[in-house]
């Protein structure tokens, strides 16, 4: 258990636990909410898929989107590593390639806010059982 010091301690400690609680709540809800994925394998990290999603994470508050960002294994897509899966409510998931911190926050200003299209998308070619 952590000590406390002083009441910052003690602000620090409520938001981390306030936040636990927040993604709790909205794994329940999981299907009406924007779900953000980001492929975490070896690939991934390598090309920076830890910073794209830490700016997904930072930012989605701050532009007033409410999303569940997890991370996934690989997705098959090394070669456009760090790739993002995007899915709406009520919509098919998208795959985004080379989503770089710059990529991310055209993903949200145009895409996740407008439903504009934005370069990179990883075409499906595969069709579900």
């Amino acid at each position: 258990m952590e000590k406390i010091k002083s009441l910052a301690d003690l602000k620090r400690i409520k938001e981390n636990v306030q936040t636990k609680i927040d993604l709790r709540e909205k794994s329940e809800q999981v299907e009406n909410l924007i779900q953000i994925k980001v492929a975490m394998a070896t690939c991934g990290i390598a090309a920076g898929s830890k910073d794209t999603m830490n700016y997904f994470i930072e930012n989605l508050e701050k532009n007033g989107i409410t999303a569940v960002v997890t991370q996934t294994g690989c997705m098959g897509y090394c070669y456009a590593e760090p790739t993002v899966e995007i899915t709406k409510p009520g919509k098919d998931p998208i795959v985004f390639g080379h989503v770089t911190e710059e990529r991310a926050e055209e993903i949200i200003q145009k895409y996740l806010k407008n439903d504009e299209l934005v370069a990179d998308i990883i075409p499906v070619n595969f069709e579900t059982i």
